[in-house]
């Protein structure tokens, strides 16, 4: 497992070790990123599209609780048993209960972005029962006892030699074998026994239809679909900020979050669950987990229109270049760096630091929530809080009374270019970060001031 008690700053300099790693995941990052750019453009409606999709979140965010009420009396007229969830542990007992109730011991999981923020996974084997995870990637990362470095390409950090490794170990593959299609065989052989065997099966949600009380699971591998019809008890997992009004709104959403996730017209499997099967059980769990508490920040509650397509990360420099895991939260990149300061400010405080502002993400965002402006907004509120490192704290404050100071302005830059000239070393160490990976500049002659002095009148 990744160590928590490191920032953001000390765990990307453990993945900028490995430069191929680093080199190879930037650039397919980045592919992915130009997919979704072409698909955009191949739609002369994309911005209606986009627009609309972020008027119909901001109405549903202004209206939740009579749309998280509709919903759950339409999914209880289907047949569906709701249960709500005030926050990551009332989520955890309650399909921990479910399954101790039924006297299951073992269940298959798809992939759930929502469980991975509450430990599920954790909390069952802490329980002694079994999760396997069916999503490759997922099932992946499980394997090698790690989190998802991305919300939509769990293992982009794995190259296929690891993953040989991987099931060379745990599921007998030949050693030293990394061909993809192999390996992709011997995951479906694995995974295929483990569908017919699990009597309980959990899946996330994408979209939950207040008008009609269906929900719908987007996957491109058929298996949230393979687990919840082989199952008895289909345990889905969502948060309260998955609710669209009506049912003709999936179109819009639809559209739009296979473009913007890997540049697909649409997911291979868009499923609705509408009501159990004879025989069968839904048990669908509303968590809130902090979102109530983030739709109630004025400046951040349209970060609850996230509907996890990570687009913002394949276009983000900084995740690209840091991976997932330098994030230490189930939600990386610059959508998690301002979700989990809501869960937990001082954990999480260096995240919102972690970013270039440059304003990419909120430029790809199918929704049009404003990252950026967010994550700028989360920098105040932090330093507000007293989170930030004391060393940087002081730097600010002596940086802000140069600023506002021109004689000590003129003064720090006279001393600045002195040091920089016959005291180099003073400045090029392991001390200053921004030596790091950059040479510093050859100090002027004059600074801009003087020069203009001297040469206005020309």
């Amino acid at each position: 497992m990744q160590n928590v008690t490191k920032n953001h700053a000390e765990l990307a300099t453990e993945f900028n070790k490995d430069e191929e790693r680093v080199d190879w995941h930037d650039e397919t990052l980045w592919w992915v990123r130009q997919k979704r750019d072409k698909a955009a453009h191949q739609l002369p409606e994309w911005e209606y599209l986009r627009d609309t999709a972020s008027k119909i979140k901001e109405n549903v965010l202004s209206n939740l609780s009579g749309y998280l009420q509709q919903f759950e009396e339409n999914a209880e007229k289907n047949g569906v048993i709701v249960h709500w969830a005030a926050d990551a542990a009332a989520h955890n007992k309650i399909v921990v209960d479910l399954l101790t109730a039924n006297g299951i011991t073992k269940m298959v999981k798809s992939k759930s972005m929502l469980t991975e923020e509450c430990h599920l996974n954790e909390y069952m084997e802490n329980n002694g029962l079994e999760v396997i995870d069916s999503d490759l990637g997922e099932r992946i990362v499980q394997l090698a006892k790690e989190p998802p470095s991305h919300i939509v390409l769990p293992c982009i950090h794995k190259k296929k030699e690891e993953i040989g490794d991987l099931f060379h170990v745990h599921l007998g593959t030949p050693e030293g074998n990394a061909d993809p299609q192999l390996l992709t065989e011997a995951a479906r052989q694995h995974l295929r026994d483990t569908f017919l065997t699990r009597r309980a099966a959990l899946t996330g949600v994408n979209f939950a239809v207040a008008e009609t009380g269906e929900f719908v699971i987007c996957t491109n591998e058929g298996n949230a679909d393979m687990g919840a019809h082989l199952a008895d008890i289909h345990i889905a997992s969502m948060g309260i900020e998955k609710i669209i009004p009506e049912r003709k709104h999936l179109g819009v959403f639809l559209r739009l979050l296979t473009r913007s996730a890997t540049g697909q017209p649409i997911t291979t499997y868009s499923s609705h669950f509408r009501r159990p099967r004879s025989g069968k059980k839904i048990h669908l769990i509303i968590v809130d987990n902090g979102r109530s508490k983030q739709l109630g920040r004025e400046d951040f509650r349209n970060s609850l229109k996230c509907i996890r397509c990570g687009a913002c990360m394949n276009t983000c420099p900084v995740y690209r270049r840091s991976g997932g895991h330098s994030y230490h939260s189930a939600i990386a990149g610059p959508i998690g760096s301002i979700l989990t300061p809501n869960l937990d400010m001082e954990k999480y405080s260096d995240l919102p630091f972690a970013s270039t502002l440059c304003g990419s993400c909120s430029n790809v965002c199918p929704v049009k929530i404003d990252i950026h402006q967010q994550l700028y907004k989360w920098r105040q509120v932090i330093v507000k809080n007293g989170y930030t490192p004391k060393s940087k704290t002081v730097a600010m404050k002596m940086m802000s009374f140069t600023l506002s100071s021109p004689s000590a302005y003129h003064a720090g830059g006279k001393v600045g270019r002195w040091v920089l000239k016959y005291a180099p070393f003073a400045i090029n160490n392991k001390l200053n970060p921004w030596y790091k990976q950059r040479d510093m500049p050859q100090p002027p002659n004059a600074s801009f001031g003087e020069w203009y002095a001297k040469n206005r009148k020309e």
